[in-house]
């Protein structure tokens, strides 16, 4: 399939499976932050809910800023993975102190949480600029292509494809129809992300260090002790973990979500 074919096709599979989404109804760069960051290890389905509740609580950078830890962490319950929680939080501060949103991929690499993808992701959706970024649904739309039947696929490959054919006068439509796409692709039984040289299988969570840390942030969140959970083998290591990230403090021996 030449370019051009492939173009064609993305959008009209694009358009064919569109999904609203909240943070596509309003771009505005906070809103694509706190998705993006949702985002991560989370399917769109879990995310919307949650976005919507974090966001009539946290209705903007400043907002978020002022809040205290624990009263993101408690927002951010049901999503996992809390570090992205505290990432964000630290991210709000940095954008409130430099009093205007980045908006160039060097600026938004300075923010917690923001990497490279994300930084092209919040560039392409939000200031419609024709970034590069690469994440699953990407990976799976060009795979099935372009690579097909290939293994251990290189993103430098697939980025070269993306720079060929990105729509640089509608670089946020141009994404949008991808990640619906591939969304679609994978719903329809296409499972090629193995073929990736990137790809790494998620960990069970059953028994995992990270269950255990989720269940301290979650009993503590809710008001409730954590006594239960000190027989768990993982507890004192996972307690750790948090008080060195800063999520908890356990100050005169009581434990709690830092404030």
């Amino acid at each position: 399939m030449n370019n051009e074919a492939f173009t064609q096709l993305l959008y009209q599979k694009g358009e064919e499976q569109y999904r609203t989404m909240p943070w596509r109804e309003d771009i505005r760069p906070y809103y694509v932050l706190v998705s993006e960051l949702m985002l991560q290890q989370t399917q769109v389905a879990r995310v919307i809910p949650k976005f919507e509740a974090f966001i009539d609580a946290f209705a903007s950078e400043k907002e978020l800023a002022v809040a205290s830890l624990a009263d993101v962490l408690i927002h951010w319950q049901g999503l996992g993975y809390n570090r992205r929680a505290k990432f964000l939080h630290e991210a709000a501060k940095e954008i409130v102190r430099r009093g205007t949103f980045p908006d160039t991929h060097e600026d938004l690499l300075k923010l917690p949480g923001v990497g490279k993808n994300t930084a092209g992701a919040i560039l392409a959706y939000s200031f419609n600029q024709p970034s590069i970024f690469i994440e699953t649904n990407i990976r799976t739309v060009y795979i099935h292509h372009f690579f097909n039947d290939q293994f251990d696929i290189n993103d430098k490959q697939i980025t070269e494809l993306l720079k060929q054919t990105i729509d640089h006068e509608h670089p946020r439509e141009f994404y949008w129809a991808l990640m619906d796409y591939g969304s679609w692709l994978k719903a329809n039984g296409v499972r090629n992300i193995s073929s990736s040289k990137h790809y790494k299988k998620q960990s069970p969570l059953a028994g995992s260090l990270r269950e255990m840390r989720g269940m301290i942030i979650r009993n503590l969140s809710n008001n409730t002790e954590v006594e239960q959970l000190k027989a768990d083998a993982r507890f004192e290591q996972a307690l750790k973990d948090l008080e060195r990230e800063g999520m908890i403090n356990s100050d005169s021996g009581i434990i709690k979500l830092t404030k």
